[in-house]
């Protein structure tokens, strides 16, 4: 994190009061634009097929990925044919709107992407313009629901559902908007949302991050022999988390380095730990399988929602239409 990002979460000070003014100048631009599209003044954009957007209102590291990842496999055995669309955040493709393939390198898909068609290995479209990659995925499969990785304000595109995960552990930070605070929108808009989804926390309507076998990040292939130390290295909004499930499972961290979210690795920044082990995210690793050694691991999560998530979505699922006579 930067300075400014750090006081976020830290009591009211000088950079926070600075920036304040900013942050009153993004809100008045926030609600003007969300205005003018719920008057008709600005289009918006209506998909064919049904869009489940899986936002937030804060910036980095709310643990939206995890949650995609669990509700395309829930959508799927409820048998419905599903895709995916993303921004594709710093990912840097010649031409846009692209179809993630075994061949997208992370640096052109964005690491989250990657991550999602590495798992899934599913129709993921990606690029800046939403509706561009929803026309895309719609003109090239047939399909019953498709999955906005992120666009909880994004206006223009149409949403049959919104799903918002909020992180438990950092909430909304000192509850200010960008830039002064982590917000994009007032805590105010979760009452609009079809579902609220707590990343952690003893909310009823949460989930849990349970950590699988650690993987090779060359191959994925599963770890066989027990690591027991290694240095954690991460790119993520909130590396405590994963810095603390790695120590749940009772390895001794080295030293834990963090670079900025979807950092884009180079075989240089690993030099410092010599031969020692590596630790990783999935997120992580996606970036870095070409140049990694043969000690380098990652840790894959697998988000768990309690049985209220589970009920609340299929009732909303129902209610929307999306469900019936499948």
């Amino acid at each position: 994190m930067n300075t400014i990002e750090k006081s976020w979460y830290k009591p009211v000070g000088l950079i926070t009061l600075l920036l304040m003014p900013l942050s009153a100048l993004f809100w008045l631009i926030s609600i003007t634009r969300k205005w003018l599209y719920s008057v008709g003044i600005l289009r918006q954009f209506k998909s064919k097929v049904p869009i489940i957007v899986v936002g937030n209102i804060s910036v980095g590291g709310n643990g939206k990925t995890p949650f995609v990842l669990w509700l395309y496999d829930f959508l799927t055995k409820q048998g419905l044919s599903v895709g995916v669309i993303s921004r594709g955040y710093a990912g840097k493709a010649s031409s846009y709107p692209l179809i993630v393939t075994n061949n997208t390198s992370a640096s052109e898909a964005g690491d989250e992407p990657k991550l999602l068609f590495h798992r899934l290995k599913c129709p993921i479209a990606i690029g800046p313009n939403r509706q561009h990659n929803i026309e895309l995925l719609v003109r090239e499969y047939n399909l019953d629901i498709i999955i906005s990785d992120d666009g909880m304000q994004h206006y223009k595109m149409a949403r049959t559902i919104e799903c918002c995960i909020v992180d438990s552990e950092r909430q909304f930070g000192n509850g200010l908007l960008m830039p002064a605070g982590p917000l994009r929108e007032t805590p105010q808009r979760l009452k609009s949302v079809d579902l609220v989804v707590e990343n952690g926390g003893q909310s009823n309507n949460n989930y849990t991050l349970q950590p699988a076998a650690l993987k090779l990040v060359k191959n994925s292939t599963p770890v066989g022999e027990s690591i027991t130390k290694g240095h954690a290295v991460s790119a993520i909004g909130n590396p405590k988390r994963f810095e603390n499930t790695l120590i749940k499972q009772g390895i001794t961290l080295l030293s834990s380095n963090h670079f900025r979210d979807h950092y884009a690795y180079t075989a240089d920044d690993f030099k410092q730990f010599g031969n020692d082990n590596v630790l990783m995210t999935e997120k992580d690793a996606v970036k870095c399988g070409e140049f990694a050694k043969d000690n380098w691991y990652y840790l894959p999560v697998d988000a768990e929602p309690t049985q209220a998530v589970i009920n609340k979505l299929t009732l909303i699922l129902k209610e929307k239409g999306i469900l019936n006579g499948l």
